[in-house]
Protein backbone atom coordinates (compact mmCIF):
# COMPACT_ATOMS: atom_id res chain seq x y z
CA UNK A 1 0.00 0.00 0.00
CA UNK A 2 2.91 2.37 0.75
CA UNK A 3 4.27 1.78 -2.76
CA UNK A 4 0.88 2.58 -4.30
CA UNK A 5 0.55 5.83 -2.35
CA UNK A 6 4.06 6.83 -3.38
CA UNK A 7 3.33 5.89 -7.00
CA UNK A 8 0.14 7.92 -7.32
CA UNK A 9 1.69 10.98 -5.67
CA UNK A 10 2.56 12.58 -9.02
CA UNK A 11 1.11 15.58 -10.81
CA UNK A 12 -0.33 13.51 -13.62
CA UNK A 13 -2.03 10.99 -11.37
CA UNK A 14 -3.26 13.88 -9.26
CA UNK A 15 -5.07 15.02 -12.40
CA UNK A 16 -6.42 11.50 -12.87
CA UNK A 17 -7.87 11.50 -9.37
CA UNK A 18 -9.47 14.93 -9.59
CA UNK A 19 -10.37 15.30 -13.26
CA UNK A 20 -11.36 11.76 -14.20
CA UNK A 21 -12.50 9.98 -11.07
CA UNK A 22 -15.83 11.80 -10.98
CA UNK A 23 -16.45 11.05 -14.66
CA UNK A 24 -15.51 7.38 -14.26
CA UNK A 25 -17.67 6.94 -11.17
CA UNK A 26 -20.59 8.59 -12.99
CA UNK A 27 -20.10 6.27 -15.99
CA UNK A 28 -19.97 3.20 -13.79
CA UNK A 29 -23.10 4.18 -11.82
CA UNK A 30 -24.93 4.99 -15.07
CA UNK A 31 -23.80 1.68 -16.57
CA UNK A 32 -24.89 -0.34 -13.55
CA UNK A 33 -28.32 1.33 -13.42
CA UNK A 34 -28.77 0.76 -17.16
CA UNK A 35 -27.74 -2.89 -16.80
CA UNK A 36 -30.23 -3.28 -13.95
CA UNK A 37 -33.03 -1.80 -16.05
CA UNK A 38 -32.19 -4.08 -18.97
CA UNK A 39 -32.16 -7.11 -16.67
CA UNK A 40 -35.55 -6.25 -15.14
CA UNK A 41 -37.49 -5.06 -18.19
CA UNK A 42 -35.85 -6.95 -21.05
CA UNK A 43 -33.97 -9.98 -19.75
CA UNK A 44 -31.00 -12.05 -20.85
CA UNK A 45 -31.93 -12.26 -24.55
CA UNK A 46 -32.18 -8.49 -24.79
CA UNK A 47 -28.75 -8.13 -23.22
CA UNK A 48 -27.24 -10.10 -26.12
CA UNK A 49 -28.99 -8.01 -28.78
CA UNK A 50 -27.98 -4.74 -27.14
CA UNK A 51 -24.39 -5.99 -26.94
CA UNK A 52 -24.26 -6.47 -30.71
CA UNK A 53 -25.71 -3.02 -31.37
CA UNK A 54 -23.29 -1.36 -28.93
CA UNK A 55 -20.32 -3.02 -30.62
CA UNK A 56 -21.46 -1.98 -34.11
CA UNK A 57 -22.17 1.56 -32.94
CA UNK A 58 -18.70 1.78 -31.41
CA UNK A 59 -17.08 0.73 -34.69
CA UNK A 60 -19.24 3.12 -36.75
CA UNK A 61 -18.45 6.01 -34.43
CA UNK A 62 -14.72 5.37 -34.71
CA UNK A 63 -14.86 5.28 -38.51
CA UNK A 64 -16.97 8.45 -38.61
CA UNK A 65 -14.20 10.46 -36.90
CA UNK A 66 -11.43 8.48 -38.67
CA UNK A 67 -9.71 7.72 -35.36
CA UNK A 68 -8.48 11.33 -35.33
CA UNK A 69 -9.28 12.10 -31.67
CA UNK A 70 -5.85 11.59 -30.10
CA UNK A 71 -4.06 13.09 -33.08
CA UNK A 72 -6.20 16.25 -32.93
CA UNK A 73 -5.69 16.60 -29.16
CA UNK A 74 -1.90 16.31 -29.43
CA UNK A 75 -1.65 18.59 -32.47
CA UNK A 76 -3.83 21.35 -30.97
CA UNK A 77 -1.84 21.17 -27.72
CA UNK A 78 1.33 21.59 -29.78
CA UNK A 79 0.14 24.45 -32.03
CA UNK A 80 -2.42 26.29 -29.88
CA UNK A 81 -0.22 29.42 -29.89
CA UNK A 82 0.44 29.21 -33.66
CA UNK A 83 -2.64 30.56 -35.47
CA UNK A 84 -1.59 29.22 -38.90
CA UNK A 85 -0.90 25.67 -37.73
CA UNK A 86 -3.97 25.74 -35.49
CA UNK A 87 -6.13 26.73 -38.47
CA UNK A 88 -4.64 23.92 -40.55
CA UNK A 89 -5.26 21.42 -37.75
CA UNK A 90 -8.88 22.43 -37.19
CA UNK A 91 -9.65 22.68 -40.92
CA UNK A 92 -8.10 19.31 -41.77
CA UNK A 93 -9.84 17.50 -38.91
CA UNK A 94 -13.21 19.18 -39.45
CA UNK A 95 -13.58 18.68 -43.19
CA UNK A 96 -12.22 15.14 -43.34
CA UNK A 97 -14.38 14.02 -40.42
CA UNK A 98 -17.38 15.80 -41.95
CA UNK A 99 -17.12 13.88 -45.23
CA UNK A 100 -16.29 10.63 -43.44
CA UNK A 101 -19.29 10.95 -41.12
CA UNK A 102 -21.67 11.76 -43.97
CA UNK A 103 -20.38 8.74 -45.92
CA UNK A 104 -20.74 6.37 -42.94
CA UNK A 105 -24.20 7.72 -42.15
CA UNK A 106 -25.31 7.39 -45.79
CA UNK A 107 -24.04 3.81 -46.11
CA UNK A 108 -25.55 2.79 -42.79
CA UNK A 109 -28.92 4.34 -43.51
CA UNK A 110 -29.35 2.77 -46.95
CA UNK A 111 -28.03 -0.62 -45.80
CA UNK A 112 -30.03 -0.71 -42.59
CA UNK A 113 -31.68 -4.03 -43.39
CA UNK A 114 -28.34 -5.69 -44.14
CA UNK A 115 -26.89 -4.33 -40.88
CA UNK A 116 -29.98 -5.55 -39.03
CA UNK A 117 -29.55 -9.09 -40.40
CA UNK A 118 -25.86 -9.05 -39.44
CA UNK A 119 -26.51 -7.88 -35.90
CA UNK A 120 -29.83 -9.50 -35.05
CA UNK A 121 -30.37 -12.15 -37.78
CA UNK A 122 -33.58 -12.29 -39.78
CA UNK A 123 -35.51 -13.21 -36.61
CA UNK A 124 -35.66 -9.54 -35.57
CA UNK A 125 -36.38 -6.41 -37.56
CA UNK A 126 -34.81 -3.36 -35.99
CA UNK A 127 -33.80 -1.73 -39.29
CA UNK A 128 -35.52 1.49 -38.24
CA UNK A 129 -33.17 1.71 -35.24
CA UNK A 130 -30.18 1.37 -37.55
CA UNK A 131 -31.56 4.32 -39.54
CA UNK A 132 -31.92 6.35 -36.33
CA UNK A 133 -28.30 5.54 -35.55
CA UNK A 134 -27.24 6.78 -39.00
CA UNK A 135 -29.03 10.09 -38.43
CA UNK A 136 -27.47 10.47 -34.96
CA UNK A 137 -23.87 9.78 -36.05
CA UNK A 138 -23.07 13.33 -37.26
CA UNK A 139 -23.96 14.73 -33.84
CA UNK A 140 -21.65 12.21 -32.19
CA UNK A 141 -18.82 13.21 -34.57
CA UNK A 142 -19.35 16.90 -33.82
CA UNK A 143 -19.30 16.12 -30.12
CA UNK A 144 -16.01 14.21 -30.32
CA UNK A 145 -14.39 16.94 -32.42
CA UNK A 146 -15.51 19.49 -29.82
CA UNK A 147 -14.11 17.28 -27.05
CA UNK A 148 -10.77 16.99 -28.85
CA UNK A 149 -10.56 20.79 -29.18
CA UNK A 150 -11.31 21.36 -25.49
CA UNK A 151 -8.87 18.60 -24.55
CA UNK A 152 -6.18 20.10 -26.76
CA UNK A 153 -6.64 23.48 -25.07
CA UNK A 154 -6.49 21.71 -21.66
CA UNK A 155 -10.02 22.77 -20.77
CA UNK A 156 -10.33 19.84 -18.38
CA UNK A 157 -12.86 21.40 -16.03
CA UNK A 158 -15.35 22.00 -18.85
CA UNK A 159 -14.81 18.45 -20.14
CA UNK A 160 -15.49 17.09 -16.67
CA UNK A 161 -18.74 19.06 -16.29
CA UNK A 162 -19.99 18.12 -19.77
CA UNK A 163 -19.17 14.44 -19.24
CA UNK A 164 -20.99 14.25 -15.92
CA UNK A 165 -24.08 16.14 -17.12
CA UNK A 166 -24.08 14.09 -20.34
CA UNK A 167 -23.91 10.80 -18.45
CA UNK A 168 -26.79 11.82 -16.19
CA UNK A 169 -28.91 13.00 -19.15
CA UNK A 170 -28.14 9.83 -21.10
CA UNK A 171 -29.02 7.68 -18.09
CA UNK A 172 -32.40 9.38 -17.56
CA UNK A 173 -33.31 9.05 -21.23
CA UNK A 174 -32.19 5.42 -21.31
CA UNK A 175 -34.18 4.45 -18.21
CA UNK A 176 -37.28 6.22 -19.53
CA UNK A 177 -37.08 4.54 -22.94
CA UNK A 178 -36.44 1.10 -21.45
CA UNK A 179 -39.39 1.49 -19.08
CA UNK A 180 -41.75 2.62 -21.86
CA UNK A 181 -40.59 0.52 -24.82
CA UNK A 182 -38.48 -2.29 -23.33
CA UNK A 183 -36.10 -3.77 -25.99
CA UNK A 184 -36.95 -1.15 -28.63
CA UNK A 185 -36.40 1.61 -26.09
CA UNK A 186 -33.07 0.17 -24.97
CA UNK A 187 -31.83 -0.08 -28.55
CA UNK A 188 -32.97 3.45 -29.39
CA UNK A 189 -31.28 4.78 -26.24
CA UNK A 190 -28.04 2.99 -27.15
CA UNK A 191 -27.80 4.83 -30.49
CA UNK A 192 -29.21 8.20 -29.42
CA UNK A 193 -27.75 8.85 -25.95
CA UNK A 194 -24.07 9.29 -27.06
CA UNK A 195 -25.13 11.94 -29.60
CA UNK A 196 -27.34 13.91 -27.20
CA UNK A 197 -24.25 14.97 -25.24
CA UNK A 198 -23.52 17.32 -28.16
CA UNK A 199 -26.36 19.57 -26.98
CA UNK A 200 -24.48 20.10 -23.72
CA UNK A 201 -21.09 20.35 -25.44
CA UNK A 202 -22.48 23.06 -27.72
CA UNK A 203 -23.08 25.26 -24.70
CA UNK A 204 -19.54 24.55 -23.49
CA UNK A 205 -17.86 25.64 -26.72
CA UNK A 206 -19.97 28.76 -27.28
CA UNK A 207 -17.32 30.78 -25.47
CA UNK A 208 -14.82 29.66 -28.12
CA UNK A 209 -16.87 30.72 -31.15
CA UNK A 210 -13.81 32.51 -32.53
CA UNK A 211 -12.36 29.09 -33.33
CA UNK A 212 -14.87 28.79 -36.19
CA UNK A 213 -12.95 31.49 -38.05
CA UNK A 214 -9.96 29.12 -38.15
CA UNK A 215 -11.88 26.47 -40.10
CA UNK A 216 -11.36 27.11 -43.82
CA UNK A 217 -11.44 24.66 -46.74
CA UNK A 218 -8.27 26.09 -48.27
CA UNK A 219 -6.38 25.49 -45.01
CA UNK A 220 -6.57 21.69 -45.25
CA UNK A 221 -3.00 20.49 -44.80
CA UNK A 222 -1.61 17.16 -45.97
CA UNK A 223 1.28 17.63 -43.55
CA UNK A 224 -1.18 17.80 -40.65
CA UNK A 225 -3.10 14.86 -42.10
CA UNK A 226 0.12 12.86 -42.23
CA UNK A 227 0.73 13.60 -38.54
CA UNK A 228 -2.79 12.31 -37.78
CA UNK A 229 -2.15 9.14 -39.77
CA UNK A 230 -0.36 6.90 -37.23
CA UNK A 231 -2.75 7.78 -34.40
CA UNK A 232 -5.72 7.21 -36.73
CA UNK A 233 -4.41 3.84 -37.90
CA UNK A 234 -3.87 2.57 -34.36
CA UNK A 235 -7.21 3.88 -33.12
CA UNK A 236 -9.13 2.42 -36.05
CA UNK A 237 -7.53 -1.02 -35.78
CA UNK A 238 -8.44 -1.32 -32.09
CA UNK A 239 -11.79 0.46 -32.30
CA UNK A 240 -13.08 -1.48 -35.30
CA UNK A 241 -11.50 -4.93 -35.10
CA UNK A 242 -12.33 -5.74 -31.47
CA UNK A 243 -16.03 -4.71 -31.60
CA UNK A 244 -16.60 -6.50 -34.93
CA UNK A 245 -14.92 -9.68 -33.66
CA UNK A 246 -17.08 -9.46 -30.53
CA UNK A 247 -20.17 -9.40 -32.75
CA UNK A 248 -18.97 -12.50 -34.63
CA UNK A 249 -18.23 -14.33 -31.37
CA UNK A 250 -21.59 -13.34 -29.89
CA UNK A 251 -23.41 -14.43 -33.06
CA UNK A 252 -21.58 -17.76 -32.90
CA UNK A 253 -22.66 -18.26 -29.30
CA UNK A 254 -26.26 -17.46 -30.29
CA UNK A 255 -26.17 -19.91 -33.19
CA UNK A 256 -24.32 -22.77 -31.49
CA UNK A 257 -25.16 -22.46 -27.78
CA UNK A 258 -28.11 -20.12 -27.39
CA UNK A 259 -29.12 -16.46 -27.13
CA UNK A 260 -29.35 -16.64 -23.33
CA UNK A 261 -25.72 -17.75 -23.12
CA UNK A 262 -24.77 -14.82 -25.38
CA UNK A 263 -26.57 -12.56 -22.91
CA UNK A 264 -24.56 -14.02 -20.02
CA UNK A 265 -21.33 -13.35 -21.91
CA UNK A 266 -22.40 -9.75 -22.61
CA UNK A 267 -23.22 -9.28 -18.91
CA UNK A 268 -19.74 -10.50 -17.96
CA UNK A 269 -18.19 -8.08 -20.46
CA UNK A 270 -20.13 -5.22 -18.91
CA UNK A 271 -18.83 -6.03 -15.43
CA UNK A 272 -15.31 -6.21 -16.86
CA UNK A 273 -15.72 -2.79 -18.50
CA UNK A 274 -16.75 -1.21 -15.20
CA UNK A 275 -13.66 -2.14 -13.20
CA UNK A 276 -11.23 -1.71 -16.10
CA UNK A 277 -12.19 1.97 -16.45
CA UNK A 278 -10.11 2.89 -13.42
CA UNK A 279 -6.95 1.02 -14.34
CA UNK A 280 -6.97 2.05 -18.02
CA UNK A 281 -7.37 5.72 -17.10
CA UNK A 282 -4.24 5.52 -14.94
CA UNK A 283 -2.31 3.75 -17.70
CA UNK A 284 -3.39 6.22 -20.40
CA UNK A 285 -2.73 9.39 -18.43
CA UNK A 286 0.47 8.29 -16.71
CA UNK A 287 2.23 5.49 -18.56
CA UNK A 288 2.14 6.90 -22.11
CA UNK A 289 3.41 10.41 -21.21
CA UNK A 290 6.05 8.90 -18.92
CA UNK A 291 7.23 6.43 -21.57
CA UNK A 292 7.47 9.33 -24.05
CA UNK A 293 9.87 11.14 -21.70
CA UNK A 294 12.31 8.32 -20.96
CA UNK A 295 15.10 7.24 -23.31
CA UNK A 296 16.99 4.53 -21.44
CA UNK A 297 16.13 0.87 -21.01
CA UNK A 298 16.80 1.18 -17.30
CA UNK A 299 14.17 3.90 -16.87
CA UNK A 300 11.70 1.93 -18.99
CA UNK A 301 12.19 -1.14 -16.80
CA UNK A 302 11.91 0.98 -13.67
CA UNK A 303 8.54 2.42 -14.75
CA UNK A 304 7.10 -0.93 -15.85
CA UNK A 305 8.08 -2.81 -12.71
CA UNK A 306 7.22 0.18 -10.54
CA UNK A 307 3.69 -0.08 -11.89
CA UNK A 308 3.68 -3.85 -11.43
CA UNK A 309 4.84 -3.58 -7.81
CA UNK A 310 2.58 -0.71 -6.76
CA UNK A 311 -0.64 -0.88 -8.78
CA UNK A 312 -0.99 -4.51 -9.89
CA UNK A 313 -1.13 -6.05 -6.38
CA UNK A 314 -4.04 -3.74 -5.50
CA UNK A 315 -5.72 -4.48 -8.82
CA UNK A 316 -5.19 -8.22 -8.34
CA UNK A 317 -6.57 -8.08 -4.81
CA UNK A 318 -9.61 -6.26 -6.14
CA UNK A 319 -10.19 -8.99 -8.73
CA UNK A 320 -9.92 -11.70 -6.06
CA UNK A 321 -12.46 -9.80 -3.97
CA UNK A 322 -14.79 -9.54 -6.97
CA UNK A 323 -14.50 -13.28 -7.55
CA UNK A 324 -15.59 -14.18 -4.03
CA UNK A 325 -18.34 -11.55 -4.03
CA UNK A 326 -19.81 -12.69 -7.37
CA UNK A 327 -22.92 -14.27 -5.75
CA UNK A 328 -23.80 -10.77 -4.50
CA UNK A 329 -22.52 -8.72 -7.47
CA UNK A 330 -24.46 -10.49 -10.23
CA UNK A 331 -27.97 -10.09 -8.71
CA UNK A 332 -27.07 -6.57 -7.57
CA UNK A 333 -26.12 -5.38 -11.06
CA UNK A 334 -28.53 -7.61 -13.00
CA UNK A 335 -31.05 -10.08 -11.53
CA UNK A 336 -31.34 -13.69 -10.36
CA UNK A 337 -31.93 -14.68 -14.00
CA UNK A 338 -28.26 -13.86 -14.66
CA UNK A 339 -26.89 -16.27 -12.04
CA UNK A 340 -25.03 -18.40 -14.69
CA UNK A 341 -22.78 -15.36 -15.26
CA UNK A 342 -20.98 -16.40 -12.06
CA UNK A 343 -19.47 -19.34 -13.98
CA UNK A 344 -17.65 -16.90 -16.29
CA UNK A 345 -15.88 -14.85 -13.61
CA UNK A 346 -12.72 -16.92 -13.13
CA UNK A 347 -11.38 -16.84 -16.69
CA UNK A 348 -12.60 -13.30 -17.39
CA UNK A 349 -10.89 -11.89 -14.29
CA UNK A 350 -7.73 -13.86 -14.99
CA UNK A 351 -7.74 -12.66 -18.59
CA UNK A 352 -8.22 -9.03 -17.53
CA UNK A 353 -5.31 -9.28 -15.09
CA UNK A 354 -3.02 -10.56 -17.87
CA UNK A 355 -4.47 -7.93 -20.22
CA UNK A 356 -3.39 -5.10 -17.92
CA UNK A 357 0.07 -6.67 -17.46
CA UNK A 358 0.38 -6.74 -21.24
CA UNK A 359 -0.96 -3.32 -22.23
CA UNK A 360 1.28 -1.54 -19.72
CA UNK A 361 4.29 -2.68 -21.75
CA UNK A 362 2.48 -2.46 -25.09
CA UNK A 363 1.88 1.27 -24.59
CA UNK A 364 5.58 1.65 -25.35
CA UNK A 365 4.58 1.11 -29.00
CA UNK A 366 2.51 4.29 -28.80
CA UNK A 367 4.96 6.30 -26.72
CA UNK A 368 7.86 5.54 -29.07
CA UNK A 369 5.71 5.76 -32.21
CA UNK A 370 6.24 2.07 -33.07
CA UNK A 371 2.97 2.16 -34.98
CA UNK A 372 3.59 -0.78 -37.29
CA UNK A 373 4.45 -3.04 -34.34
CA UNK A 374 1.30 -1.93 -32.53
CA UNK A 375 -0.98 -2.66 -35.50
CA UNK A 376 0.57 -6.08 -36.18
CA UNK A 377 0.23 -7.10 -32.52
CA UNK A 378 -3.38 -5.86 -32.39
CA UNK A 379 -4.29 -7.79 -35.52
CA UNK A 380 -2.67 -10.90 -34.05
CA UNK A 381 -4.66 -10.43 -30.83
CA UNK A 382 -7.96 -10.10 -32.68
CA UNK A 383 -7.30 -13.13 -34.89
CA UNK A 384 -6.29 -15.30 -31.91
CA UNK A 385 -9.27 -14.06 -29.90
CA UNK A 386 -11.64 -15.16 -32.64
CA UNK A 387 -9.97 -18.51 -33.39
CA UNK A 388 -9.52 -19.53 -29.74
CA UNK A 389 -13.02 -18.42 -28.75
CA UNK A 390 -14.76 -20.28 -31.58
CA UNK A 391 -12.78 -23.46 -30.94
CA UNK A 392 -13.29 -23.35 -27.17
CA UNK A 393 -17.00 -22.50 -27.43
CA UNK A 394 -17.43 -25.77 -29.32
CA UNK A 395 -15.70 -27.57 -26.45
CA UNK A 396 -16.88 -25.73 -23.31
CA UNK A 397 -19.93 -23.77 -24.43
CA UNK A 398 -20.15 -20.07 -23.52
CA UNK A 399 -17.35 -20.51 -20.96
CA UNK A 400 -15.05 -21.10 -23.94
CA UNK A 401 -15.40 -17.42 -24.88
CA UNK A 402 -13.86 -16.24 -21.59
CA UNK A 403 -11.18 -18.95 -21.73
CA UNK A 404 -10.36 -17.66 -25.23
CA UNK A 405 -10.14 -14.15 -23.79
CA UNK A 406 -7.56 -15.32 -21.25
CA UNK A 407 -5.49 -17.35 -23.74
CA UNK A 408 -5.45 -14.54 -26.32
CA UNK A 409 -4.11 -11.98 -23.87
CA UNK A 410 -1.65 -14.52 -22.49
CA UNK A 411 -0.22 -14.94 -26.00
CA UNK A 412 -0.33 -11.16 -26.48
CA UNK A 413 1.63 -10.74 -23.25
CA UNK A 414 4.16 -13.35 -24.35
CA UNK A 415 4.81 -11.61 -27.68
CA UNK A 416 5.12 -8.19 -26.03
CA UNK A 417 7.65 -9.65 -23.57
CA UNK A 418 9.64 -11.11 -26.47
CA UNK A 419 9.76 -7.76 -28.25
CA UNK A 420 10.82 -5.81 -25.15
CA UNK A 421 12.69 -8.66 -23.47
CA UNK A 422 16.13 -7.06 -23.76
CA UNK A 423 14.79 -3.82 -22.26
CA UNK A 424 13.17 -5.60 -19.35
CA UNK A 425 14.89 -8.83 -18.42
CA UNK A 426 18.36 -7.82 -19.56
CA UNK A 427 18.30 -4.93 -17.14
CA UNK A 428 16.94 -7.14 -14.37
CA UNK A 429 19.91 -9.47 -14.66
CA UNK A 430 22.25 -6.51 -14.72
CA UNK A 431 20.61 -4.92 -11.69
CA UNK A 432 20.77 -8.12 -9.67
CA UNK A 433 24.57 -8.06 -9.92
CA UNK A 434 24.81 -4.64 -8.34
Amino acid sequence: MKNLIKYINTNVLFKVAHLNSATIVTKIIAGILTSKAIAIFIGVEGMALIGNLRNFLSAAQSVSILGFYNGVVKTIAKFKEDSVKLSQTLSTAYYLCFFSTILVSFLTYYNAQYVNDFLFSSNYNFAYIIKIMALALPFYALNMMSFSIMNGFSNYKMLLIINIIGQILGLLITLLLIYQNHIDGALIAAVVAPSLIFLITLVGIMNRRNLMTYIKADHISFTILKSFGPYAAMALVSAIALPIISIYIRNYIIAEVGIKEAGYWEAMNRISDYYLMFITSIITLYIVPRFSEIDSKKEFRKEVFGFYKSVMPIFGLGLVLLYFLKPFIVPLIFSDEFKPVENLFFWQLLGDFVKVLSIVIAYQFLAKKMFTHFIIIEVFLVVMLYISSIYLIDVFGVEGAVIGHFLSYLMHFGIVLLIFGSSLFGIITESSKE
